[in-house]
């Protein structure tokens, strides 16, 4: 009998330790993403010359807002950058959009390379391997075709490259989108997402996410180039992992990267968060303890059994209490994030909020009961480690 009850306190004092441990990753989050985001660039030293940038953008397919996306990269401020435009497949219709665009910008250095390498399972660095090996500049950027730019993003992703720094990358974000999918998307990158990514870099753990990634090529070529991550389907954090690991820096810069897929409903969405999981649980296991517990419904009931063991607290009080603040934490955080008028009002908020949350912990039982990785059109299996092997190539070279 004494046994059980030391297991009973032990396990109430592991969920008690493990919530401060979450409120200590709200207030890092807010505090550090007040200090960090959204700051005006410093003054530019003109007689220094601002080092060339070559911009990889790997295409699949068009949607309705990719004009409009790979535009803004046509118009950035920035004195010196070449744009690499990268299709897999001569018959894509992305190829008579990419076109249009360098026609009706024929001072920004353009190209494009059709056609993929095999050099791994992984779809993106095989598209873009050919335009990595053609790159004129030190610095690479590495950016998704859902991501629109401002004109000053490469000036600010540049200012936060240091000597020691390698590898600078946006916190991922999504712009103003109407509808109950676009507000969920807010949500969740501008709470549960923010929240994790803010404290990792204050932290200096690697979160990256290579959807927006500026990278100094020659500590790149040191690793072997964009070939030696073709294994991982993942390749994001397993650039930035080695990149730590020969003492390079790693950190974000001021803006948000701003996602705006035509794409945008909730099916596609939970598909998304979904695979990532099942990404993490391969590369990190621990994640398969970690992850459901910093859900707040999960955490909430845990600690207030807890309280209830160690207290005698009111469970159902404590309950509601730990919700609220969550709540409220959350909005704050999405708030600083935002930076500016959120496009929808505090019901929308109060329903998307909820229904992520809810959905949260269902999502990752099903990543676990599904391993497998759909992208696309091609089928992946991930074994412990990160490594993926595609289960039916379509691959087409």
């Amino acid at each position: 009998m004494v046994p059980m009850i030391y297991s009973l306190y032990g396990f109430a004092i592991f969920f008690f330790i493990f919530w401060c441990a979450m409120w200590l990753i709200h207030l890092v989050a807010i505090f550090y993403g007040k200090y960090r985001l959204h700051n005006k660039p410093t003054a530019i030293d003109s007689d220094v010359p601002l080092p060339g940038i070559s911009i990889i953008k790997p295409l699949m397919g068009v949607d309705p807002n990719l004009f409009t996306n790979l535009e803004t990269f046509f118009t950035m401020n920035y004195p010196k950058y070449e744009i690499l435009f990268c299709v897999e497949d001569d018959t894509d219709p992305a190829i008579m959009l990419v076109n249009s665009l360098m026609e009706k910008y024929p001072k920004v250095d353009a190209k494009l390379f059709i056609g993929a390498s095999l050099v791994g399972v992984n779809p993106k660095i095989n598209n873009m391997n050919k335009a990595y090996d053609a790159a004129s500049y030190e610095f690479i950027l590495i950016s998704d075709s859902g991501i629109k730019m401002k004109e000053d993003t490469l000036l600010d992703m540049m200012r936060f490259m240091s000597d020691k720094t390698a590898l600078v990358h946006q916190m991922p974000f999504t712009c103003d989108r109407d509808g109950f999918a676009g507000t969920l998307e807010k949500i969740y990158f501008g709470t549960a997402q923010s929240r994790i990514y803010l404290t990792a870099d204050f932290i200096r753990i690697n979160c990256h996410t290579g959807m927006s990634a500026l990278l100094r090529k020659s500590a790149l070529d040191d690793i072997g180039g964009l070939q030696a991550f073709g294994c991982y389907l993942a390749e994001d954090f397993f650039m930035a992992k080695a990149f730590t690991d020969r003492g390079w820096r790693i950190t974000i810069c001021s803006q948000p990267a701003l996602q705006n897929s035509g794409i945008c409903n909730v099916n596609s969405f939970q598909a998304r968060l979904t695979r990532w999981a099942k990404l993490r649980v391969a590369m990190l296991p621990l994640f398969i303890l970690v992850e459901p517990l910093s859900e707040c419904m999960v955490i909430g009931a845990g600690a207030s059994w807890a309280v209830n063991i160690l207290f005698k607290w009111d469970v159902l009080g404590f309950y509601l209490v730990h919700i609220l603040l969550w709540f409220i934490c959350d909005w704050i955080l999405l708030s600083i994030i935002q930076n500016g008028s959120l496009p929808f009002n505090k019901f929308d908020f109060v329903v998307g909020w909820l229904f992520r949350e809810c959905s949260g912990p269902y999502l990752f039982l099903l990543a676990l009961f599904d391993p497998e990785i759909r992208w696309r059109s091609r089928i992946y299996r991930l074994e412990w480690g990160g490594i993926a092997q595609e289960i039916k190539p379509r691959l087409k070279l």
